[in-house]
């Protein structure tokens, strides 16, 4: 419970949200933060400055019994979605790559063999997910459809009882060494999008068709690995297509949910910009006094509490919204768009908080800064969810 002594706030919560949480979300919050401060923390920045993935952690954080989050059933914890929620803002809290390795497998991959699959199907995948024995990716974006992901061109062609897949993607995360893989593809006979997946065991090669290549010289969330994939005459038997994808608006469903997971990713980075910016700022001196003691700081302080507030206000609203069945595709691009630009401006004060030393990893600031670039972008680009917004206020789409 947040509260106020000698005229300090302890923390970011400063309207008690948090005072709303159950007893088991609680639980949940401070298992994964325990995990974070405890494991990731002190490890995360080398591998990030190195752009590869602390793989150590996984099985301490399969541990937590998270993966799956909100999935009911087949081993999958069964959460609520602010507990769901909760996890990724605090893995979000400690590194943004670390998150995102978790969403992609969790939300995106287990996400989409959840609402897609057969109960075969879920049986057969989702349990070993759930204990994190193997990993999942989610491959929708090409290297020539980022924002207008609907046109993607990767085709799938049946043959008997096999689909044979053509094209490329891009950006994927956890595919360079996923063992199940969620491939988006459009079907050459009918022209609609489905989902297959790609499964591999464990110690396993690729089959042949499928060539992943890590992308380098990455300025943010350097410590997940997205690889360009080339897919070539890739055969998937007819058994691991999903059968509950039928066109590209059952792919906006995932969409649409993940986005609003983007936006509680957003407060998380925001979170930790905000808390290290305010502990620098009550340590460093200059001008014969802490920075903390100076107007201009404490406006901006002022300013990145505030956008923390609106965040997670926003983010609390939209889970509210989708246990009740109401959350809508408008809301979540609202959500995403307007929790990405506050987010990037905390980052960005932050850094600016710090000085020179806003630069240094150990700082735990610059970190969140350049993820927070990617975060603008991606799940839909800042102008794309403007325009979803805009199309929804006006009845006119500015996009095809």
């Amino acid at each position: 419970m947040s509260e106020t002594r000698s005229g300090v706030l302890p923390d970011h919560d400063i309207y008690l949200l948090d005072d709303e949480l159950t007893e088991e979300q609680r639980e949940v919050r401070d298992r994964v933060r325990a995990f974070v401060d405890a494991e990731l923390m002190p490890v995360i920045n080398d591998y990030w400055e190195r752009a590869e993935f602390p793989f150590e952690l996984v099985p301490k954080l399969a541990e937590l019994n998270v993966a799956g989050t909100v999935i009911e059933g087949y081993g999958c914890p069964g959460m609520s979605r602010m507990a769901g929620a909760l996890v990724s803002m605090e893995l979000a809290r400690g590194d943004g790559s670390f998150n995102t390795f978790f969403g992609v497998h969790s939300g995106l991959a287990m996400g989409s063999i959840n609402a897609f699959g057969s109960d075969e199907q879920k049986e057969r995948w989702l349990p070993r997910m759930a204990r994190m024995e193997m990993i999942g990716a989610f491959a929708l974006t090409e290297p020539d459809h980022g924002s207008d992901s609907v046109a993607l061109e990767t085709t799938a062609r049946r043959e008997g009882d096999t689909w044979v897949l053509d094209g490329a993607k891009r950006w994927i995360g956890n595919a360079s060494y996923a063992h199940v893989i969620v491939i988006y593809a459009r079907d050459v006979a009918d022209g609609q999008v489905k989902a297959f997946v790609l499964e591999r065991e464990p110690d396993t090669e690729f089959p042949a068709g499928f060539e992943p290549t890590v992308i380098t010289g990455k300025i943010g969330k350097r410590a997940i690995l997205q690889p360009d994939i080339v897919i070539s005459g890739l055969r998937i038997p007819e058994a691991d297509r999903l059968p509950g994808c039928s066109s590209f608006k059952d792919v906006n469903r995932v969409l649409s949910t993940t986005r609003g997971g983007v936006a509680v990713e957003t407060l998380g980075h925001a979170v930790a910009a905000y808390e290290a910016a305010v502990a620098y700022a009550g340590q460093r001196v200059q001008f014969g006094k802490p920075i903390a003691g100076h107007q201009l700081v404490q406006g901006q302080l002022a300013t990145m509490l505030a956008d923390v507030t609106n965040i997670k206000l926003t983010c609390f609203r939209l889970l509210e919204l989708q246990d009740q069945g109401r959350l809508t595709g408008p809301m979540a691009s609202l959500a995403k768009m307007s929790a990405a630009r506050q987010a990037r401006r905390v980052t960005s004060m932050a850094r600016d908080i710090l000085g020179g030393n806003g630069l240094l990893l150990e700082n735990h600031v610059a970190r969140h800064l350049t993820d927070m670039e990617v975060v603008y972008t991606y799940e839909g680009t800042d102008s794309m969810q403007s325009l979803i917004v805009g199309r929804a206020i006006t009845g006119v789409s500015a996009f095809a």
